[in-house]
């Protein structure tokens, strides 16, 4: 005689699984947002927003800074959330220049 797992156990644990799988999967580092938010930040840096909209990249510095300490500690969320914004202050700054790289 054989003891098995009843079919409906089986997928229960498998939805359960799948379902942890699903949000705790999407928790990772985030090496994308923070690339992204260096770069359009030496891009607007590049252009000269350090003098068209110095507090707006001071902005995103300070938020790409707060970005790097959490990931440090592994706070994910905050990290990805704190570089997107970084992103969109250092787009805010290069958008007050003319877009091109300051010859100064």
């Amino acid at each position: 005689m054989t003891v098995g797992v009843a079919p409906k156990t089986v997928w229960r644990y498998a939805v359960i699984l799948t379902v942890l799988v699903s949000v705790f999967g999407c928790v990772s580092a985030p090496v994308q947002e923070m690339s992204n938010a260096r770069q359009a930040i030496a891009a607007a840096q590049d252009a000269g927003a350090a003098n068209t909209a110095p507090d707006v990249l001071e902005k995103a510095q300070r938020l790409l800074s707060m970005a790097e300490q959490r990931l440090q500690r592994k706070e994910f969320r905050e990290a990805r959330r704190a570089a997107v914004a970084a992103k969109l202050q250092a787009i805010r700054a290069l958008q007050t220049t003319d877009g091109t790289p300051d010859p100064g």
